[in-house]
């Protein structure tokens, strides 16, 4: 494919800088499209304009994350409209005496929720946002730590989503016959994703001080403020009205019916919420917690609810489609090509592909485009495939944990009731912090 070398860069920078002072995402992701559809052909923007839309709207992943995120909402709205968070966090509350428990028993919960980025963001975020409001937690705070407990932790766990996929994505570029035995042999190389979830824990005790953005935030809300400005009241947010909590089975079955379904359906998160659903209305209708209308009224007022993340969502594969119009992987992975040597191949891989999927917000349709690239590169220079592995889903890992559009980021925004950039600004310094980490030991390990 032809690219547009250095100037296919110009689409992604514009989003970026954008996004940074203008803290609006879905604009500044269509502006930077725009862009690169005047750079691809400046006399027909409209045409480009639909048919790349039309492209997204039509690919079996979007269709998916529509459907999945927007179910999300539908279920977490019954379980707030019904109580059964406010009874989860009684529970919860009564065993937890500050703050520094409050943050660690959230970060615990994303260790064990580890099946899916998109249950762990949504269903931690909306079980425990009040919990530490009661400790005077910034939302953003809260946000980093769910986040952090997603993609990162998701990767290595050899039955994940994450594994699921790249195992597949190993198989099929011929690199082995087995993709979830190298999967499972890279994982202790999988350094981002360690790091990240190591650093949340120091910060939650304060060993790790609140620093740049998260340090106003959470400024703020000491003040009494843990909800940022500009975030909006949403079915997804809880009102404590004192009147009596229903049963802890009517939040622990519907939970605990979405992370059996999504094991059971072969990781198949889609599945495990429409499942978990149906759980739920069995246990409203049963105990006339709702009536009939009120009950599908709150189902579609939490999938409304979901209008605006997904959106942004939609906003960044119309981007991503764009860049790789414009030819930017190929771009950036063939002009670093004669750095890769054996020793430093996993260290310029890890970060080449970090900045790709931040800068994208591609995270597995970017790593199909790569590894046909990098990985028989590896094996030309004789490196070590399990660490070259390690290294490449880290990449990919840092960039859903950090890019500002990127679908973790905005999901976990969304569910701890802060906005994505609020969210993405505060968390970005503790993502740097692991990737400069992980980067030095990716050169280490590169020489041993």
């Amino acid at each position: 494919m032809d690219t547009f070398g250095p100037a296919s860069l110009i689409p992604t920078l514009v989003v970026l800088v954008m996004a940074i002072f203008t803290r609006r995402t879905i604009e500044s992701l269509m502006t930077g499209a725009l862009v690169g559809m005047l750079m691809l052909d400046p006399f027909s923007i409209v045409t480009q304009a639909s048919d790349t839309v039309l492209t997204v709207l039509g690919n079996d992943t979007v269709t998916w994350i529509i459907l999945v995120c927007g179910l999300f909402g539908s279920l977490i709205a019954l379980l707030v409209r019904t109580g059964g968070v406010l009874t989860f966090g009684d529970l919860v509350t009564r065993r937890i005496h500050g703050r520094r428990q409050g943050l660690l028993a959230t970060w615990f919960l994303g260790l064990i929720i580890f099946v899916d980025d998109y249950l762990n963001a949504l269903a931690i975020s909306a079980s425990m946002k009040k919990i530490t409001d009661r400790f005077n937690v910034s939302r953003e705070m809260l946000a980093y730590i769910v986040d952090s407990t997603a993609a990162p932790v998701c990767i290595l766990v050899p039955f994940s989503t994450w594994a699921v996929f790249f195992s597949g994505l190993l198989e099929d570029n011929q690199i082995t016959t087995n993709g979830m035995s190298l999967y499972i042999e890279a994982i202790p190389y999988m350094f981002y994703a360690w790091v990240a979830a190591i650093v949340v824990p120091l910060v939650a005790m304060g060993w790790i001080p609140a620093i740049g953005p998260m340090k106003k935030a959470e400024a703020r809300a000491a003040a009494g403020q843990p909800i940022p400005d500009g975030a909006e009241e949403s079915a997804l947010e809880i009102a404590d009205d004192d009147e009596r909590r229903p049963h802890l089975i009517n939040f622990l079955l519907p939970i605990a019916s979405l992370i059996f379904f999504t094991w059971y359906f072969d990781i198949d998160i889609l599945r495990g919420v429409i499942a978990a659903l149906a759980v739920m209305l069995v246990l409203i209708l049963s105990q006339r917690l709702m009536g009939f209308n009120d009950t599908f009224d709150t189902m579609l007022d939490g999938f409304k609810s979901m209008i605006l993340p997904l959106g942004t969502l939609v906003a960044g594969f119309v981007l991503k489609e764009v860049n790789d119009d414009l030819g930017l992987t190929q771009f950036v992975v063939t002009t670093l090509e004669p750095l890769m040597t054996a020793q430093m191949l996993p260290a310029i891989g890890f970060v080449t592909m970090a900045f790709l999927a931040f800068a994208t917000g591609s995270f597995w349709g970017l790593f199909a485009v790569a590894l046909p690239i990098i990985l028989p590169l590896a094996i030309s220079v004789d490196a070590s495939m399990p660490l070259v592995v390690g290294a490449l889903i880290s990449a990919s890992a840092f960039g859903s944990h950090a890019c500002f559009y990127g679908d973790s980021t905005v999901l976990s925004a969304q569910g701890s009731g802060c906005t994505p950039m609020a969210h993405a600004l505060t968390q970005l310094p503790y993502a740097l912090l692991a990737a400069g980490v992980a980067t030095v030991a990716f050169v280490i390990a590169g020489y041993l």
